[in-house]
């Protein structure tokens, strides 16, 4: 036990804070997009998500912060800098919700193809930024059989191999999935990598998703294209200028969601226990228990089929993309829909992975293996 208790300052829609840390803390929770620097004056730590800045007009005040953190793999809205130059130790979650992000392109592939009455064999999906979520999708995709263009020119300078250049995958691509952090100057920026230039170059019939970072696209040039050309299949997750969309755009999409594509129970929680074990670092307290002593079992855990089911109603059954999608689209024509869009993200129901959802009464092996390579849990028959 602490000896005094320690001020943690916390985002609210961060889970299981309580649990993890038990009561040996004083735990305020605060609106993570209205978080000022009163809130956090008298805070020993300070844990956040992606929609708080935190840099030098937040933490004026803060004059005991011993530590900051975020429980996303993004770090963009972070001042490490500053941080760095007041001697406060920083931690993100790297990795913590990549599989359900993974797991929420995987599915959106899936149901459009279906629609379309296309099969994922035989097409060629680009993925551009291969880092926790990139490369996670680039693995599943490979274990599949699929044919996966790749591109990410930080990881090709450092010396790995098997990459192409961005024009390379912008015209060859029939599925194009954006993964990359947000960069805004530099050699390499990220910023509008997606313009009126890059798109036109877009192959006939693509199927384009974003659920990286939404300025990655430029908004406007995609609405102009999406005007000028009905073949383009487009899923966004992330927005320009979130929390505020641009309703034509919105109605140009597929499907489109709140910023939601990582917001599995199972990765927010791995978000929350990974800040937790720097918690006990920096602090010197003990560590948590494991990850799977807090998650619970699925409301839906197991499931009987037979050999012709069809892989989009088995990940449907775990994760519909369009719940999210009617309920964004509900949101769109009112004085109020930047609140509405962040109520969409503090009220998320709980949604679980694959790998929550076990799989019966399969016989047929090669259909077992694309279910394990796309995350379920698979007992042969």
């Amino acid at each position: 036990m602490l000896n005094n208790r320690l001020k943690i300052v916390a985002d609210e829609n961060i889970p299981a804070l309580e649990s993890m840390f038990g009561h040996d803390v004083l735990l305020q929770r605060v609106a993570g997009r209205s978080m000022t620097a009163e809130h956090i004056k008298d805070a020993d730590v300070l844990l956040v998500r992606s929609i708080t800045q935190v840099n030098e007009g937040l933490l004026e005040k803060a004059t005991q912060l011993k530590m900051v953190g975020t429980a996303t793999i993004g770090t963009d809205h972070i001042d490490q800098h500053y941080l760095a130059d007041r001697g406060i130790p920083f931690f993100n979650a790297p990795g913590c919700n990549a599989d359900a992000v993974v797991e929420y392109v995987l599915t959106v592939i899936h149901n459009t193809l279906f629609e379309k009455g296309m099969e994922l064999a035989g097409l060629t999906v680009g993925i551009v930024g291969v880092g926790n979520v990139g490369g996670r999708l680039y693995e599943r995709l490979r274990k599949l059989g699929i044919n996966v263009l790749i591109n990410d020119p930080p990881r090709e300078r450092q010396g790995d191999e098997g990459f192409v250049n961005l024009e390379t995958v912008l015209q060859q691509a029939d599925i194009l999935c954006l993964h990359t952090p947000l960069v805004k100057d530099g050699e390499r920026p990220t910023y509008h990598l997606l313009a009126e230039k890059q798109l036109s170059t877009l192959k006939s019939g693509v199927l384009l998703i974003n659920a990286g970072r939404g300025p990655v696209i430029d908004n406007d040039a995609l609405l102009t294209f999406l005007e000028q050309r009905d073949d383009l299949t487009v899923v966004l997750d992330v927005w320009e200028d979130e929390p505020r969309l641009n309703p034509l755009l919105v109605a140009r999409t597929q499907i489109a969601t709140p910023h939601i594509a990582g917001y599995s129970y199972d990765g927010k929680l791995r978000g929350t226990h990974m800040l937790r074990c720097r918690f006990s670092e920096v602090f010197g307290v003990a560590q948590p228990e494991p990850l799977s002593s807090y998650l619970p079992q699925a409301s839906v855990h197991q499931v009987h089929v037979t050999n012709d089911v069809a892989i989009h109603d088995l990940m449907n059954l775990v994760y519909d993309p369009y719940r999210d999608d009617r309920a964004l689209r509900k949101t769109l024509f009112g004085d109020n829909q930047p609140q509405q869009f962040d109520l969409l993200r503090k009220n998320y129901p709980i949604r679980r992975e694959f790998s929550s959802l076990e799989v019966l009464g399969v016989t047929d092996r090669s259909l077992a293996n694309c279910l394990k390579n796309l995350g379920f849990t698979v007992n042969l028959a």
